[in-house]
């Protein structure tokens, strides 16, 4: 029966699916636009620090007064997920400490979780997800957000049949842009700063989308859940449009770009709207995700080009992809296939992969990390094989508000032994996410 039934069904019995909604920024409006015409799904409650600004957004995205006043509002999250009319709790703060606090609490209470906050996710997901388990409850990637959006692209892929050479997405991208810090990330988005306060837009947010440290973070949740290898060296943002993927996103045995693989088969990887010496990219995939296939016999090749399937010159590599991604928009798949069929859309199984902090500049003795998207660090994707007792990277996750206690060159990873960090339950559930490998 299809999400729609069944949403439809429970909704004739009374008893729609009741969502929690943690953090009522962009992503959680979008979620929260499309409420109102989802027949068999009500919001109930939503958290935010701001609870005026939560009741403002409801009503800026269209909600009517009624609505608006029967939904309850809390600046607590834990108190969120241990409500009785909360069925499934959606994680949309984007801060990966608070995130995996609201996901502990939420599974705890026996409540559904959908991680939007793929920071945390990437932090502790392995873990989160064995103890949502263990629990009987889902714990959800989010679908409309890229790496759910791409899980299933793969998964798709796998269950017919075809070998997955790699998969990612699209971003605007130049070397230079690692060192990039709120202070000129506008100039690269073609907006002034002024611009950019107007439409309420956070310069360090959107920065952590230029510097490469969001492409690491959702590369390594896709790593994580599909099991797809890791580039040895970090993401290669290969410079690549829509008709090229088949040919430039395959192994380099066969004439492609690929790199060296870290795990698993096939790779993770993203590439970029705009050539090195700044070009733009014919039909670039800027805004939307990709899998490349490789058919597994000579059968299945001759029916791509049967089928008109555009192909790499040997015919046997091709690709698929969607445009765009429409993130909150799309989130309710999520939470209705957690509630009613008990399936989450894309989960990490195990640690494969992270986003590493990286320092952006020459760090000194005594600086204080500011997290992603910042001016100290930005996130690099690093196998999981970078990480040993004897050598763990600091994650970008971990890299905020913590003390560096020695000098680390610019482009240099840093380390556990390089801050100073409490060892707090928050870093031993990211250690416990460490351990949990797959095998």
């Amino acid at each position: 029966m299809s999400l729609t039934q069944l949403a439809a069904d429970c909704a004739a019995k009374g008893r729609p699916v009741r969502v929690g909604l943690i953090g009522a920024g962009k992503f959680g409006s979008m979620f929260l636009s499309q409420v109102p015409t989802i027949t068999g799904l009500k919001v109930t409650c939503i958290a935010d620090l701001d609870v005026g600004r939560a009741r403002s957004a409801c009503s800026a995205i269209g909600w009517d007064a009624d609505r608006v006043g029967a939904t309850k509002y809390t600046e607590d999250g834990a108190a969120l997920a241990a409500r009785d009319d909360v069925d499934v709790v959606i994680e949309a703060t984007g801060n990966p400490r608070v995130g995996i606090a609201h996901a502990l609490a939420a599974i705890e209470a026996g409540k559904h979780v959908v991680m939007v906050n793929v920071e945390a996710d990437v932090l502790a997901g392995p873990a989160l997800a064995r103890r949502a388990r263990s629990a009987g409850v889902v714990y959800s990637m989010a679908y409309g957000d890229q790496p759910a959006l791409i899980a299933e692209m793969v998964d798709w892929a796998r269950s017919t049949g075809f070998n997955v050479a790699a998969a990612g997405k699209g971003t605007k991208y130049m070397p230079a842009y690692h060192a990039v810090t709120p202070n000129d990330v506008w100039q690269h988005y073609g907006l002034t700063p002024e611009q950019a306060s107007k439409a309420g837009m956070n310069p360090q947010m959107f920065n952590s989308f230029l510097d490469g440290t969001k492409s690491a973070i959702e590369m390594a949740a896709i790593a994580n859940a599909t099991g797809l290898g890791v580039p040895e060296d970090g993401l290669a943002f290969l410079p690549c449009g829509v008709d090229d993927l088949a040919h430039v996103l395959r192994p380099r045995e066969v004439g492609g770009q690929l790199g060296t693989t870290c795990g698993g088969t096939g790779m993770v990887e993203v590439v970029s709207s705009l050539e090195r010496d700044g070009r733009p990219v014919f039909r670039d995939l800027r805004w939307g995700v990709f899998v490349v296939l490789e058919a597994p016999n000579d059968y299945a090749a001759a029916c791509f080009a049967q089928y008109g399937l555009p192909t790499d010159v040997t015919g046997r590599y091709a690709a698929m992809y969607k445009p765009f991604h429409l993130i909150g928009l799309e989130l309710s798949i999520s939470v209705l296939s957690a509630a009613l069929r008990g399936e989450a859309t894309g989960a990490l199984e195990a640690f494969r992969a992270g986003a590493v902090a990286v320092a952006k500049r020459d760090l000194r003795s005594g600086d204080m990390l500011d997290g992603e998207g910042g001016y100290t660090v930005w996130g690099r994707l690093a196998p999981a094989s970078a990480s040993t007792d004897a050598f763990l990277p600091l994650p970008i996750g971990l890299a905020h508000k913590v003390q560096v206690v020695r000098d680390v060159p610019a482009g240099q990873a840093l380390t556990f032994a390089d801050v100073r960090i409490e060892e707090d339950s928050i870093v031993a559930i990211h250690r416990e996410a460490l351990r949990i490998d797959g095998s």
